[in-house]
């Protein structure tokens, strides 16, 4: 029998799909991208946008296949816990999804729709092993789960639960695999990936540390980090091993004190600033991108303003932007002041020029350059990849993937840089 997952959201979620894969495919089934027995849909809830975009997809699959078993499990089922579709065949939240599997042959076997879900969520981390990952030439490893920051817009707390943690000794074990199995890059991945190790006597720093000491692995990416996390033993870090790449992902949300007020942030501009300068002052020329949402409740034009300009300042090398999407059962979404659609879809633009404009101008430092790309698709004609500081680079040729190449850097087109190979790497 065929089986295709569908993932919607989030770094982890594929992580989790990845991971649901493998038991099928272990037990003999065959992984396919076109039409399937059993479909695994992997929802997101992070905003209103994400649980329609989720239904949609979810509708769209048992219209087309009334025959096949669908399986929805994830955020979408964990925030709407009252969801009920008399096509789908199962129906878990964000627990037991490494039990997918035994799911799907229970109902194999007795045909009977199951609903799964748990209204506790002091849980332990559901432990999770992969050895590869289809069609990447990364592997994504997740090592936390829960967030207790509880930000006014966010539903993550209440679908995702407590911070809890991955055993490190598993961590280690997995990337290890990864890396026998040829994989350069891993991506450590969480819902407050920073905040790993709270729950267990460890830290996140420690961690880093313990994984930079692979042999093989080149690369060590972090999906993201708070900006109130990088304290000074990850500075250290940051600072000694030079396997972790030179890019970081650190969310802003708002450039404006009032604002992050509001939204229950847990730092202030100036802590943010002073951070990032520090984080320069020891990589110097390390790109820096972040995630802003624009329109949050009681934003005035002056507000917005301070985001634009402090975006400016910080020169991030891009900007992920997100109009405010009223959240059900948070508390933003009964706060005053709610901005209308058209002012946010202005700002968003704005904030959009000005990231674009950003990358632009950080990519042009490197044009002459030779950078280490590594090289994920290719055709008779090009390549692509990326490099340790997250540019997409487009190279002459035809360069077998997985492979870390010198390319020299010629231009830029439409925010990708291009180049020639200059010289192979060992």
């Amino acid at each position: 029998m065929k089986v295709k997952a569908i993932t919607l959201g989030c770094k982890v979620n594929a992580y989790e799909s990845e991971f649901v894969l493998s038991k099928f495919e272990e037990k003999g089934y065959e992984i396919t991208h076109d039409i399937a027995d059993i479909y695994i849909i992997n929802t997101c809830s992070v905003t209103n946008t994400s649980d329609a975009k989720s239904r949609k997809v979810i509708n769209k699959i048992t219209r087309e296949n009334p025959r096949a078993i669908v399986v929805v499990m994830g955020c979408m089922i964990e925030a709407h816990k009252d969801y009920e579709n008399d096509k789908v065949s199962i129906i878990i939240g964000n627990k037991d999804k490494s039990k997918v599997v035994e799911l799907v042959e229970t109902y194999m076997k007795n045909h009977q729709k199951e609903k799964k879900l748990y209204s506790d969520f002091d849980l332990e981390f559901e432990d999770m092993f992969i050895e590869t990952m289809h069609d990447h030439t990364r592997a994504y490893v997740k090592i936390q789960d829960g967030c207790e920051n509880f930000c006014s817009y966010c539903i993550i707390p209440y679908t995702r639960g407590r911070q809890r943690s991955k055993n490190p000794d598993r961590v280690i074990e997995e990337i290890t695999t990864l890396v026998n199995n040829g994989y350069q890059e891993i991506v450590l991945t969480g819902i407050h990936t920073g905040h790993f190790g709270s729950d267990l006597d460890t830290t996140f720093p420690e961690l880093l540390r313990r994984i930079c000491k692979i042999d093989g692995l080149k690369r060590l990416r972090i999906s993201s980090i708070e900006i109130t996390e990088l304290n000074d033993d990850f500075l250290n870090v940051l600072k000694t091993e030079k396997k972790i790449v030179n890019h970081m992902h650190i969310p802003l949300q708002a450039g404006s004190d009032t604002i992050l007020k509001a939204m229950n942030r847990k730092y202030l501009t100036n802590y943010y600033r002073e951070k990032i300068n520090t984080i320069r002052s020891i990589r110097p020329g390390i790109a820096i991108s972040t995630d802003v949402i624009v329109g949050f409740p009681s934003e005035s034009e002056k507000l917005f303003n301070e985001t634009l300009e402090l975006c400016k300042e910080i020169e991030f090398s891009k900007i992920h932007v997100f109009p405010f999407s009223v959240r059900h059962g948070t508390k933003a979404e009964t706060m005053d002041n709610q901005i209308p659609e058209n002012i946010k879809k202005d700002r968003v633009q704005k904030l959009v020029e000005l990231s674009n404009k950003l990358e632009q101008e950080y990519m042009k430092t490197f044009i002459g350059d030779i950078l280490e790309v590594l090289v994920e698709t290719n055709n008779d004609n090009f390549s692509i990849g990326h490099t340790d500081n997250f540019l997409k680079v487009r190279i002459d040729g035809n360069i077998s993937s997985n492979k870390i190449v010198k390319v020299k850097i010629k231009k830029i087109d439409n925010l990708i840089l291009e180049g020639s190979i200059y010289e192979e790497s060992k």
